[in-house]
Order: structure tokens, then C-alpha cells, then sequence
């Protein structure tokens, strides 16, 4: 049931997402109260409910008279712009429903099948992936514009977006050298993404009165693939006969856009087989007017850009990467047992995801150097040191100076990225945007290398 009537006290777009006293039909969406209000995200979202809601056909309630005329029992979301906060008289318990979307809410490669695409990707071969149905999908109606029945979903999502495979080639050049491979790597494939995707665009043709290679272009596929690959959510594997072997798991929550990213709070979110919705339970409680969050995950910053394209300040799950070139850059050239420690690291999964963190160095790092810097004749030791045991005061000492000084030459190495960073943006206003995010990677990545640093010099102490 959708409800609509002024605030007496602001006017703001609020969503009630509650526990109903009316028995909800099985089909509509948890959102009871939608109000009037100014903001451009919310009014959009406004159109998309009271459009969604028409087609699904759920009961309306308009009344600019008076208050909403929906039954709200303790506690109601407000969404101002894109976030949503809490609104209620106790506070939210762990383990209650922030939000439940049935599965007719839901856009999936299933909608894309019973809509006017159907019968080209039925008939295609090689069967489309559900990816490219979903892309497709999201092209075209795009390109209807006020024709789309989605096209208040649409507008609501970002013209461009900010993933490393969008930024200039320029851009990609500044990010460290880890994310730049994957940005490099994750362009590829979506290049050849298009690639092998132009024969069925042009079989399309017959839809439209333009040009295909006009509306399907590199960069409105490109817009649809960070569409998906930011915002869809997982549901169980699905096989159809029309679609390729691919996993189909992904799934657009509209409503879910109103919900932003935080590292510091958990929620459990899974389509509920008995209910045939998708649903986002808070294990975080929630005072009165805080914004909700919910959790992509405990992914550090370089992944966040990577997939999402923005950084987390103070995120508790970010980290500094070290390569296995800089492990060793400072690791005596004499050592004749080096090859074979790089070997036993290989085998044993210690040559990668070595990190500082907020709290110092890895267990992984140091335990990584602590095997490089064994002695000649402690060599032997090396299966105590991966099972964390202490060979000599002289390995523990050797390995933390090592680590200090990795940690100090990644500290220049931030600190003369910043200032190019920096001199780039004087330069270069069209790109502001775009470095002024790579600037926040490389600024959160010197706060986590000082923090290290810290502890390093404490640790030291204790062999002084």
C-alpha cells in the first residue's frame, strides 16, 4: 500500500518500511508512506514506486488533505536524496527487516525474456549470456526514454560512473600498481565483452528505426555493464534453455539504491525462497534518525574502486598491498637460499595478499619475511615459522626493520603519488572528478602506512 500526503513539519521523501496493521498481499513491497518532497534522487524514486506499484497493481492512497492514511506501528525509514535513516520511537533491533522486495520487484534476466527482447535472445545462438540480457535490456530502455515503464528507475542511476575501466587511460596510470593491473585486466574484458556482442545487437535492428551501432555504442554497453556490476544483488543460480551455461545470479533491487555502502555495520541479505523476496536484515542496531546502512561487504578500498568506483574513509578493511618485488627490495642480494624461500612462500600461499594495515603489518607479511630473513643454518626451521613459532631475537629484529623500511618506501611512493596527483589536477580541470577520487585512494593509503609505521617503531622497542 503506497500512501501519499504532506509532512506537516518538512517536507521531505520518507519510506516507511514496517510491520503493517493491514494484511500486506504477497506481491507488494514492505514500503508504506511515500511523502512530498524536493529532492531530485527521492523524486525519482517517488515516480518509481507509484509507477511500479500501478503495473503490479497494488493499491494506491493519494490525500494531500492529511496525514497518510497507511497504519505505521514503531518505526518508519525517511530516504533524503539517496540515503534512508530511521525514524522511530524505539530502536532497531539486530536481526529486524530493513527492507523486503518480492521477486516481481525485481529486474532480472527473466524480465528481460518476457519483454519485447524475448524472442531475439530465444532464437540466438549461441544462447546470450544473462549478462547481456540484462545489459541489453538496460540499453534499450534507456534509449526508449519516456516510453520505458523503467525510465524512473533509470534516471535515478548515474549518467557516468567511476569505476577504474571508465576513468582516462591517464587517470588509470596513478592508481597503485596492483589496482592499475586489475583496472587494465577488468577493461579488457569488457572490450571483448563488446566485441563478441555486436552480431546480436544487429540482430536487434528490427526494433528500432535507428542505426544499432548508434544505440548499442561501447560506451551505452559499458554504462549498462557498471549498471550491473555496481548495483545487482546475488539470487540462486537459475538455468535457462534460452541463455548460456553463465551463472544466472544477478538481479536489480531499485529500492535498493536508497540504501548507501558502510564498512562498519553488518547486515544479512538473501532472496528468501519460502517468501520470494529479497531481503536485507540489520545485525547493527539503529538510534533514531541515524542514515541505514547496509555492507557490500569487507572489501578494502582498492576493491571498492575496483567494482563500486569510490573509496571508504576509515575503512577498517583497508590495507596496502605488497608485491613480492618489494619484498624483497630490501633483502640481502647475497642470499643463496633466496630462490628456494620464494619457492616455500609459492607452495605454501604466502607471496600474495601481504598487507599493512591500521594495526600494523600482516601476520601474513611478517611471517613472509621472518622465513626470508632465516639464517644459513636456521634455515631448516622454516615449517616453525609458518606455524608462527619464534626461531631467534635476531629473525624477530631483522624482520621488523625490514618491514619499516618496505613500509617507509611506500610511504615516499604515496607521498610523491599525491603530489603528482596534485599538479595533474591544476592541469587537467576536466579530470578534477576522476583524480580527486584517485587522490582519496592514495590519502587513505598514507593514513594506514603512518598507522603502520607506529606500530612497527612500537614493536621495535622491544628489541632496543
Amino acid at each position: 500500500m503506497i500512501c501519499l500526503g504532506p509532512r506537516r513539519c518538512s517536507r521531505i521523501y520518507s519510506l516507511c518500511l514496517c510491520f503493517p496493521r493491514y494484511r500486506k498481499r504477497a506481491d507488494e513491497p514492505n514500503i508504506l508512506a511515500v511523502e512530498t518532497g524536493f529532492h531530485r534522487v527521492g523524486q525519482a524514486s517517488l515516480e518509481l514506486l507509484t509507477s511500479r506499484s500501478a503495473r503490479l497493481g497494488l493499491p494506491k492512497c493519494w490525500d494531500y488533505k492529511h496525514e497518510p492514511l497507511c497504519l505505521v506501528q514503531s518505526f518508519c525509514l525517511f530516504a533524503i536524496g539517496s540515503t534512508i535513516s530511521w525514524h522511530k520511537k524505539v530502536q532497531k533491533q539486530e536481526g529486524q527487516m530493513i527492507i523486503s522486495l518480492p521477486e516481481s520487484c525485481l529486474l532480472t534476466a527473466d524480465t528481460v525474456i518476457r519483454s519485447y527482447l524475448g524472442a531475439y535472445i530465444t532464437q540466438w545462438k549461441p544462447p546470450p549470456s544473462p549478462l547481456l540480457a540484462l545489459c541489453t535490456f538496460l540499453v534499450s530502455e534507456k534509449h526508449a526514454g519516456d516510453r520505458s515503464l523503467w525510465k524512473p528507475y533509470l534516471e535515478i542511476l548515474p549518467k557516468a560512473y567511476t569505476c577504474p575501466v571508465c576513468l582516462e587511460p591517464e587517470v588509470v596510470n596513478l592508481l597503485p600498481k596492483s589496482l592499475k593491473a586489475k583496472a587494465e585486466e577488468q577493461r579488457a574484458h569488457v572490450q571483448e565483452f563488446f566485441a563478441s556482442s555486436r552480431d546480436f545487437f544487429s540482430s536487434l535492428q528490427p526494433l528500432f528505426v535507428e542505426a544499432v551501432d548508434s544505440i548499442f555504442s561501447y560506451s551505452a554497453l559499458l554504462w549498462a555493464w557498471c549498471t550491473v556490476n555496481t548495483r545487482a544483488v546475488y539470487l540462486r543460480p537459475r538455468q535457462r534453455e534460452c541463455l548460456s551455461a553463465e551463472p544466472d545470479t544477478c538481479a536489480l533491487a531499485p529500492y535498493l539504491d536508497l540504501l548507501n555502502h558502510s564498512p562498519h555495520v553488518q547486515v544479512k541479505a538473501a532472496f528468501n525462497e519460502e517468501t520470494h523476496s529479497y531481503e536485507i536484515r540489520t545485525t547493527s542496531r539503529w538510534r533514531k534518525h541515524e542514515e541505514v546502512f547496509i555492507c557490500y561487504g569487507p572489501h578494502d578500498n582498492q576493491r571498492l574502486f575496483l567494482e563500486y568506483g569510490f573509496v571508504s574513509v576509515h575503512n577498517p578493511h583497508a590495507c596496502v598491498y605488497v608485491s613480492r618485488e618489494i619484498l624483497v627490495k630490501y633483502l640481502p642480494s647475497r642470499d643463496k637460499q633466496m630462490d628456494k624461500k620464494i619457492s616455500i612462500l609459492k607452495d605454501h600461499g604466502y607471496i600474495e595478499n601481504l598487507t599493512f594495515g591500521w594495526d600494523g603489518p600482516s601476520w601474513r607479511l611478517l611471517t613472509a619475511l621472518k622465513l626470508l630473513c632465516l639464517e644459513a643454518e636456521k634455515f631448516t626451521c622454516w615449517k616453525k615459522v609458518l606455524l608462527g613459532e619464534v626461531i631467534s631475537d635476531t629473525n624477530e629484529k631483522t624482520s621488523l626493520d625490514i618491514a619499516q623500511k618496505i613500509c617507509y618506501y611506500f610511504m615516499e611512493e604515496t607521498n610523491a603519488m599525491l603530489q603528482k596527483v596534485s599538479h595533474m589536477k591544476d592541469e587537467k580541470e576536466a579530470l578534477i572528478n576522476q583524480l580527486t577520487l584517485v587522490e582519496s585512494l592514495w590519502t587513505e593509503e598514507l593514513k594506514i602506512l603512518r598507522a603502520s609505521a607506529k606500530t612497527l617503531h612500537s614493536l621495535q622497542t622491544a628489541f632496543t
